[in-house]
């Protein structure tokens, strides 16, 4: 205890220096995090009632001048999902030649509970499902009608090219997009969804669409969950048989 002694003495120093008053926190740009460079701001969303944390990649080589535009990839679970595939995006274009793209990661700040509203805002219609509890509506629309338009408005993002990536609920949310607002999003990606409750309404006849180049690629690892896998095949199966 003799040798502990002035250690603990010292981060009993260190702790009363720690709530003494400082000047304002410096923030650092993810510029410096070269594989994630580009942007940052916050939407109040009046369609949710909640605010977004929203982190954008920027294609290597951005100009903001130029005449091109880019797809777009627009990821639910961006608290998680946003430093993880928008920094692999850029190494699968280096080594494997996959088309650049901006990468928008839809982010809560947090996983507590009280702040990461997944669960609502992921959560489709279905038996069980109070209206309460059912927000894929309201979060669709503020992707439509509010972040889609920002961003197309802040960078040279192709509305032609949106793609809609999610994972486990996520998943399931662009599912139930797929089936109710099919042009909204060009590309689709649902990966492991977990689908229950709320599956009867992935499974209604889809919106129309006045497009025939979508495309939606659902992902069911072989170490997910069993009842999760049945799900996806079954909603691969009931739509497998379909025409729309």
């Amino acid at each position: 205890m003799r040798r502990l002694a002035p250690a603990i003495v010292a981060l009993a120093l260190l702790t009363g220096c720690a709530v003494a008053p400082a000047g304002p926190a410096e923030v650092v740009p993810l510029n410096h995090l070269p594989a994630l460079t580009g942007d940052y701001f916050r939407v109040e969303s009046r369609e949710v009632g909640r605010a977004f944390h929203i982190y954008v990649r920027l294609p290597d080589g951005y100009d903001p001048a130029a005449a091109n535009a880019w797809p777009t990839v627009y990821l639910t679970d961006g608290d998680s999902l946003f430093p993880i595939l928008a920094a692999n995006h850029l190494f699968l274009t280096y080594d494997d030649g996959l088309p650049e793209a901006i990468v928008v990661g839809v982010a809560y700040g947090g996983f507590d509970p009280a702040t990461n509203r997944r669960s609502i805002d992921f959560q489709t219609p279905g038996a069980g499902v109070s209206a309460g509890q059912a927000g894929a509506g309201a979060f669709q629309r503020f992707l439509k009608t509010e972040l889609i338009p920002d961003i197309e408005r802040r960078y040279r993002s192709d509305p032609s090219r949106r793609v809609l990536f999610g994972q486990s609920r996520g998943g399931a949310f662009v599912l139930y997009s797929a089936v109710t607002d099919p042009d909204l999003f060009w590309g689709r990606i649902a990966s492991n969804p977990s689908i229950t409750p709320g599956i009867e309404s992935l499974l209604e006849s889809a919106a129309p669409s006045a497009r025939s180049d979508l495309g939606l690629v659902v992902v069911s690892g072989t170490r997910d969950r069993a009842d999760l896998q049945a799900e996806a095949a079954r909603w691969l199966s009931a739509w497998g048989a379909r025409t729309q």
